[in-house]
């Protein structure tokens, strides 16, 4: 069986999750690899056949997207291009996590697209809201990714095909400790911003990773370095807590370390602010900017806040079997090829 496994590059959570759910495939087939987007920082251990520049969301440095550089970045012709040229009609499957490429390419071509993403999760009426409405981000959530069928991914199983989070092996294989620091990684916010903020509580000690700086330096209380995964893991696994992104994996690995954790979402970005009233429900504290008005709930979290328990079973294997059997029940070859093993 031809297998095509689309993974959306714009942040990390996507190919984080995409390393544990590759193998999986692999058990049923060929599978070729597709990733779009340029925003991402993790790598990808297994073969990509396709690259696509893709549609980006650009992150900004005071709290959410630059949606001038967004526009400006976007290369339109190339995007229809891309959806044009793009094959999809020689695999027996299509699977989609929220790549746009793919997503329009099966939709053009009337070929079956199996969404397999947090955020058709967001999409169900049954999902966390925030209490505003968003007209141009539930647009966004629709439309940036058509799907013929839709296998979510939430913080919490609420609905039939809504599954907890994947936590990735590496993940599940750490023994989490306290060394007493805090590890940060809020992308959206310039270093200036964060060091500026996160100086005033001089009793923490601060590991930010950043997104907008490339050398490593210390500062008083604050550690920061650029993004790396295997050095992100091993900080958050050794921390006292965790301040992020209203994102996905993020918070969800955390929480699944034990880590206490306190959320930011980005500013004009409607599926963390989603995420937010999800992560609000289980208990998690979430404040709406990095600033001098949240310093009192900072300062709470440090010195009261507890970790959420959370129950995050591995399902993986059973969810793609399921997705397999519904979708290609009569080519699935259901065999085991050697891999490279993941860095």
């Amino acid at each position: 069986m031809k297998i095509l496994f689309a993974i959306q590059g714009t942040g990390n959570g996507h190919l984080s999750r995409a390393r544990d759910v590759y193998p999986e495939l692999a058990k049923y087939g060929d599978v070729d690899v597709l990733i779009s987007g340029i925003q991402a920082d993790v790598d990808f251990p297994y073969p990509v056949k396709y690259k696509f520049y893709g549609m980006s969301f650009i992150f900004g440095s005071h709290g959410g997207v630059d949606i001038i550089e967004t526009v400006q970045r976007l290369k339109l012709i190339q995007l229809i291009k891309d959806i044009r040229n793009l094959p999809v009609q020689d695999y027996d499957i299509v699977i989609n996590d929220f790549e746009p490429v793919t997503a329009w390419a099966c939709k053009i071509k009337k070929v079956p697209c199996i969404a397999v993403s947090h955020q058709c999760a967001v999409l169900h009426p049954n999902a966390p809201k925030p209490k505003y409405g968003d007209i141009m981000g539930k647009l966004v959530l629709k439309y940036y990714a058509p799907h013929t069928s839709a296998y979510g991914f939430h913080f919490s199983a609420f609905a039939e095909n809504i599954f907890t989070p994947v936590i990735r092996r590496q993940i599940r294989e750490l023994i989490p400790e306290d060394k007493g620091h805090y590890t940060v990684y809020l992308p959206s916010y310039d270093d200036n911003a964060l060091i500026k903020h996160l100086s005033q509580f001089k009793e923490v000690k601060w590991e930010i990773f950043s997104k907008h700086n490339k050398s490593p330096f210390t500062e008083g209380n604050i550690s920061l370095r650029p993004i790396n995964n295997d050095a992100f893991i091993k900080s958050m696994a050794r921390s006292a807590g965790v301040l992020c992104g209203a994102g996905f994996e993020g918070p969800a690995e955390a929480m699944y370390l034990g880590k206490k954790v306190m959320a930011i979402p980005m500013l004009t970005q409607y599926e963390q602010h989603c995420n937010a009233a999800g992560l609000i429900k289980l208990g998690v504290p979430v404040i709406n900017m990095l600033s001098e008005k949240y310093y009192g709930d900072i300062r709470k979290w440090i010195t009261e806040g507890k970790p959420v328990s959370v129950d995050y079973p591995d399902e993986t294997t059973a969810i793609i079997k399921k997705i397999i059997y519904e979708h290609a029940p009569g080519k699935a070859l259901n065999y085991q090829k050697p891999m490279a093993a993941v860095s």
